[in-house]
């Protein structure tokens, strides 16, 4: 069995699957079913439902619940206090177990403090959506978004730096960081990491 930390105040129910060097931080409660990568942090008061699947170095601030049907690829940053939701039209009194709708968040993104992800939506890889946005609709790959509801300002890099590129159209550039290369066509991103340019593996 893989080893991680729990704090002696979190609860891991059995059956969850850990992976190695994870951390759960105080009063965590992570449920049987659920499945959690390498290397991930769960801060405190963070709940972790049973059909959740959490990739390898992703990092859960503090009061955030991932709720069923919710999946987070590699590397996705979840802000302190944003919110997942799983059920479209709820009613206290009405049961809808069975019309939970899938949510997807794709390597690499980020989603800011506060923000909310209403669930069936996709957030595309490396995409940067903004504290406080409420995002109704799925994000492409990359795209920067702020508002309620969200809308799409610019384009981030996978460093998390802006990019100058228009919001639609065609443009190329480089992210100030790295140096990677990014090409807009027809509204997407194609990005190429300076290793891949250099032959690298």
């Amino acid at each position: 069995m893989a080893e991680y930390f729990k704090h002696s105040s979190a609860i891991v129910d059995d059956g969850a699957d850990i992976g190695a060097n994870s951390r759960v931080w105080h009063f965590a409660h992570v449920c049987g079913g659920a499945w959690i990568g390498a290397g991930v942090t769960l801060g405190q008061n963070v709940f972790v439902g049973n059909r959740v699947v959490i990739g390898d170095r992703c990092k859960i601030q503090n009061n955030v619940s991932v709720y069923d049907n919710v999946t987070l690829e590699e590397g996705v940053f979840c802000g302190p206090s944003m919110v997942f939701t799983n059920v479209y039209n709820p009613r206290a009194f009405v049961e809808r177990n069975d019309e939970y709708r899938d949510t997807l968040v794709q390597r690499g993104a980020t989603l800011g403090a506060n923000c909310t992800i209403v669930c069936g939506v996709t957030i595309g890889a490396f995409a940067f959506i903004g504290a406080g946005t409420v995002v109704t609709r799925s994000v492409p790959d990359f795209a920067l978004m702020v508002g309620n509801p969200a809308r799409q300002i610019g384009w981030m890099s996978a460093f998390g730096e802006r990019l100058d590129l228009p919001l639609d159209g065609a443009g190329e550039t480089t992210c100030p960081h790295t140096n990677d290369r990014y090409v807009l066509e027809d509204g997407c991103i194609k990005y190429t990491p300076v290793s891949a340019e250099d032959g690298e593996q």
